[in-house]
């Protein structure tokens, strides 16, 4: 198997439809809890809402970079989520965030092998397979802490 197929499928596996390495993903975890769960706040630590937004904003920041050839996102930013008041808006994230990961997955799936050792945009931060490798981490990564939180939440209602 191709580098391109194998990171897509990492990443359609963290991302949109597999269960081997967390027995979840976030598409499963996302779209099986309601807008006042995924704004719930439990003590100090982030929202369900947050962290997908948190993920979504390195989706779609590396997806225009892709596409740009200029990365345009900060870290800084990556928590900035707009408050969430109802179920159309929460759905409304859903969606974008299940629109950015099915390009996303599609983008690496059709990517150039050869590209994978090159630097990505710029080689302070390395190659592009380093940056997607990180991206499939990263998302395991908030995948634990949204399956969590989601166990935190349910539990709370018994």
């Amino acid at each position: 198997m191709k580098r391109n197929e194998t990171l897509a499928d990492r990443l359609r596996e963290v991302l949109l439809d597999g269960y081997w390495i967390a027995n979840t993903n976030y598409k499963k975890q996302i779209q099986s809890i309601t807008w006042e769960e995924a704004t719930q706040k439990i003590g100090t630590l982030n929202t369900i809402a947050a962290l997908t937004f948190h993920i979504n904003y390195y989706l779609a920041g590396l997806l225009s970079a892709f596409e740009k050839g200029k990365l345009e996102i900060s870290d800084k930013y990556s928590f900035d989520l707009p408050p969430i008041q109802s179920a159309s808006e929460w759905d409304q994230m859903v969606t974008e965030f299940l629109t950015n990961a099915e390009k996303f997955v599609a983008t690496v799936a059709q990517m150039n092998d050869a590209h994978f050792d090159e630097p990505f945009i710029d080689e302070k931060y390395g190659t592009l397979l380093r940056n997607i490798e990180g991206v499939i981490e990263h998302s395991y990564y908030h995948l634990g802490q949204v399956s969590l939180i989601n166990k935190m939440i349910q539990e709370s209602k018994i």
